[in-house]
């Protein structure tokens, strides 16, 4: 991401005066960095009236802790602050809240911070980092919006086209434009594409939220004649969307909203908005556009529209409309962008005009190529994630997505690509084109919301590395603005069960705060008046089981997940009201606090065999499933009114969690201890969300392990009960066994799609079966990336990269490696929003090294495994003489060490 550059302050006397500072300063060593505001770097457009900051402490020395702060705010480098913080005692730097006078709109703000530490040290004050605030008050829209005179009524069309001429008269200090659309748009000016946003403006609860975006085109503007351009495809908004042949969910007619604001160098300004003097097309090359579909473009209708001398006499006029009940927000998640570009790694003819691509990744995004051919020649690609058994396109399990584009020559040699869909796909079929492309002319081009990474994770074991890997491309492909399931067929919606299963494991690959942050303020946009959570979010009113356990729950689990990781306490706060809700609609729904009723989906995709005459498929009770999920939200509302101070909430809803703990057990255990369901999921369940008294727990774990090795060592769990599965092993000291179900490679489990060439997760632990025919075409898909919540287990246990209990945002770590399952080498790594975390650790005849990082402001307690009694050295010194160490206790047959901020590197020989 663009970061704001301290060059541009040297035209000034405050960049001496900080450099002299910086100079100055008695704590050289001590500094700042990463300066962010509201999770972004130097954001253009925001809308929160009080922004939150937040920083990284950098420091050369051990065991760093911030102990002051002061914050500085002002509109122009080197004019009087707005507002100081004044210095303030605290080691928070994490979501700094703004408190200085009321912001104004579309006005550009930058804030700098520096910071005392506890060896009394004062850094020097940060480069300055920047936001700029978009249109806060409806009035501050002067544009309308507008369509065109030609109506769709609905059905699919050509991309609609909007076109302004205005004029340039005199030197220009700034122009922004705030726009959006009914549909995904693309904008241009002069010729030039202003932005590499993709699929813009988003998909939100467009009946509440509609998401508008900024953007600086003060460098595409000119004297004189100037012209805009934007076209609108279908998009989420008026497109194909569900799974039972819907259209136009939202509304019938592409709309868009325009307000271009040119301030000149003598302070004048001019608005260029939407409005009736607009011109409107349905001529461009852009003849169809549907998300699950594909497009069409037809390169000979190219025209230079967006220039201003273009003749457009024959176009159609617009006209003005009421603005949609959605209120116009300014986006707080990353946009969609292209990413990585991906070669073929091999291209087969089969045909005259018939190629078959192999990118050797299954990838989400678009496939870009080089074509030359007779103008009218069309080309059509068309996607697919696998080959059946005798290598043949399979496309069955697309259902009714034709996932294909198709291309109309013109007779040029240009690149290709759709604007506004995306296909899931590893594998193009290449009709109609007489060429032989080659990996110079053709690459696949991922597309997903620009999350930064976030976490890194290798071992000695090349099958767990390429689970790791099939995990992360799984969250790539499926994070496109929304959580969607998946990628590739009629369906690619916002599942909240899927979303919150993976919460955690999506957190430690990437940097997802800003992309929930989105969703969730969609899910309590969507949540109805009796507190029921819709099946998907955004909701397409389409889910018999709306309201399902595990899936509504994503509305406490996520919420409260999300604080544990980021510290956002505003982020619960927000999001409380939406917990107690989902909570209530369940008790409206009990009796005899019992959730015995509603469709449920269940543990989902469960291990479940044909013609099963003896019991042995895996199902578990799903109203035993809801009582555990209900526990788990009364718990995770619980957690949030203590945070939020809500006292009431508290005492109420703890003596509602002991209510239905007691109904649990009077339903679903016998007087034994065994469950009524005896399935893996319902012993897992059970036992992360602590429905069973101390007294019981111990011999229902055992129950568990024997119900793994009933199965030959396999897991049995579905979408419900996989997250967990291993957690609840490690827990309870079966750690090996844990090892065992991670490493099985026959079916079911996490490595059988490894050998069978999966570079994502499935759907199904078996979308291909052990005789190479595929599992049912209605449902599955070959990236999916609910099993994929393994991740989560393989960060915490196996690297032992995690937190305290109480410990909010990576504040206070907890490094406990696990080591086990033959691996000699673990390493990982999570940047936080304290810095970057490492744990690495090595195992070699019985010699164990570990490798720590722990950021500065942070502390870290380290479990070194098997090391009560061992000679344990750290670096070149023994342990207790090491510096930035404390507390060097025996835990066990482990040792456990307090540390400080720095690099620390262990080694000893592990006792048996």
């Amino acid at each position: 991401m663009t970061k704001f550059s301290f060059k541009t302050l040297m035209f000034s006397g405050f960049y001496i005066v900080s450099l002299l500072l910086f100079t100055f300063s008695a704590g050289a060593q001590l500094s700042t960095r990463s300066l962010r505001t509201n999770y972004r770097y130097n954001p253009l457009g925001t809308d929160e009236p009080r922004p939150a900051f937040s920083w990284k402490l950098h420091s050369q020395v051990r065991a760093a802790m911030q102990k002051a702060y002061e914050l500085r705010v002002f509109t122009q480098p080197g004019t009087k602050t707005i507002w100081t913080s004044g210095k303030v005692s605290s080691d928070q730097n994490l979501h700094v809240e703004y408190k200085g006078p009321a912001l104004t709109s579309a006005t550009r703000y930058f804030w700098q911070v520096r910071v005392w530490d506890n060896r009394n040290k004062v850094s020097a004050w940060s480069e300055p980092a920047l936001w700029e605030t978009g249109l806060l008050q409806t009035d501050d829209w002067k544009a309308q919006w507008i369509t065109s005179v030609r109506e769709t009524g609905g059905k699919a069309a050509p991309a609609a086209e909007f076109r302004k001429v205005f004029r340039i008269n005199g030197p220009i200090k700034s122009a922004r434009l705030y726009t959006t659309a009914l549909g995904l748009y693309e904008t241009f000016l002069n010729g030039s594409r202003i932005s590499e946003d993709c699929l813009a403006p988003g998909w939100t609860s467009y009946n509440h939220r509609i998401q508008y975006q900024t953007y600086d085109v003060t460098a595409q503007l000119k004297p004189g004649d100037n012209a805009a351009l934007t076209m609108v495809g279908d998009g989420w908004y008026r497109g194909n969307l569900g799974y039972k042949g819907s259209r136009a969910i939202y509304g019938r007619e592409a709309a868009l909203l325009y307000q271009l604001v040119i301030t000149y160098a003598d302070g004048r300004k001019q608005y260029v908005v939407s409005d009736n003097s607009w011109q409107s097309a349905f001529d461009g090359p852009v003849r169809a556009s549907d998300i699950y579909n594909g497009e069409v473009y037809d390169a000979r209708r190219e025209r230079p529209a967006s220039l201003p001398g273009f003749d457009a006499k024959n176009w159609l006029g617009v006209r003005s409309m009421n603005a949609p009940a959605g209120k116009l927000v300014a986006p707080v998640g990353p946009a969609v962008k292209k990413q990585e570009r991906i070669r073929p790694v091999k291209i087969t003819r089969l045909g005259p005009q018939e190629l078959l691509v192999d990118f050797g990744q299954n990838l989400v995004g678009w496939a870009i190529l080089r074509l030359k051919g007779r103008p009218g020649d069309s080309v059509h690609v068309q996607h697919a994630e696998v080959l059946d058994k005798e290598g043949r396109f399979y496309t069955e399990n697309l259902r009714a997505a034709a996932q294909q584009n198709t291309f109309v020559l013109d007779g040029k040699e240009r690149w290709y690509s759709p604007r506004f869909t995306w296909q899931g796909f590893r594998y193009l079929r290449i009709t109609g084109y007489r060429g032989l492309p080659d990996s110079s002319s053709l690459m696949a081009r991922a597309l997903y919301s620009d999350m930064d990474p976030n976490g890194t994770f290798l071992t000695s074991n090349a099958l767990v590395n390429q689970l790791q890997h099939n995990i992360q491309w799984g969250q790539k492909g499926n994070f496109i603005d929304v959580p969607t399931d998946c990628p590739q067929r009629d369906e690619r919606l916002g599942w909240t069960g899927d979303a919150q299963v993976f919460f955690n494991t999506a957190a430690f690959n990437m940097d997802v705060s800003g992309f929930f942050i989105k969703w969730l303020r969609d899910l309590k946009a969507d949540q109805l008046p009796n507190g029921m959570v819709p099946a998907v979010i955004p909701d397409i009113r389409e889910q018999a089981n709306s309201g399902s356990a595990g899936w509504g729950d994503a509305s406490t689990i996520i919420p409260w997940n999300f604080y544990l990781a980021y510290g956002d306490r505003a982020l619960l706060d927000s999001q409380y009201n939406s917990m107690k809700a989902w909570v209530g609609y369940i008790r409206s729904m009990s009796k005899n606090d019992l959730w015995n009723s509603g469709r449920h989906y269940g543990d989902w995709l469960f291990y479940e065999l044909d013609d099963d005459r003896d019991g042995k498929s895996a199902i578990t009770d799903k109203y035993l499933i809801a009582q555990a999920f209900w526990a788990a939200s009364l718990q995770h509302v619980i957690d949030a009114a203590r945070i939020l101070g809500r006292e009431q909430d508290e005492k109420q809803y703890t003596a509602m969690l002991k209510d239905v703990k007691n109904a649990f057990m009077r339903e679903y255990v016998t007087p034994s201890g065994r469950l009524v369901s005896g399935s893996q999921t319902a012993y897992v369940l059970a036992l992360h969300f602590d429905l069973l008294p101390e007294a019981l727990r111990s011999q229902a774990a055992e129950r568990l392990v024997e119900n793994i090795r009933s199965y030959n060592d396999h897991l049995t769990t579905g979408f419900l009960g996989t997250p967990y599965l291993c957690h609840v092993l490690s827990r309870f000291g079966y750690n090996d066994i844990a090892y065992r179900l991670l490493l099985q490679e026959t079916y079911p489990s996490w490595l059988y799609p490894v050998k069978k060439g999966a570079t994502t997760i499935w759907e199904r632990w078996d979308g291909i079966k052990p005789n190479g025919t595929f599992q049912t075409a209605k449902m599955n898909s070959f990236n999916h990336y609910a099993y994929g919540a393994i991740g989560e287990w393989m960060y915490r246990q196996m690297a032992g990269i995690g937190q305290e209990p109480g410990s909010t945002a990576y504040k206070k770590i907890l490094i406990a490696p696990k080591p086990g399952g033959g691996f000699s080498e673990v390493k990982a790594t999570l940047e936080t929003g304290n810095g970057k975390v490492l744990s690495a650790w090595t195992l070699k005849e019985g010699k164990f090294n570990l490798t720590v990082e722990v950021p500065a402001n942070s502390t870290a307690r380290i479990i070194l495994p098997a090391a009560a009694g061992a000679a344990v050295a750290e670096g070149n010194a023994p342990l207790e003489k090491a510096t930035g160490l404390s507390r060097v206790t025996r835990l066990g047959n482990d040792l456990q060490v307090e540390a400080g901020s720095g690099r620390y590197e262990f080694s000893y020989v592990q006792k048996k």
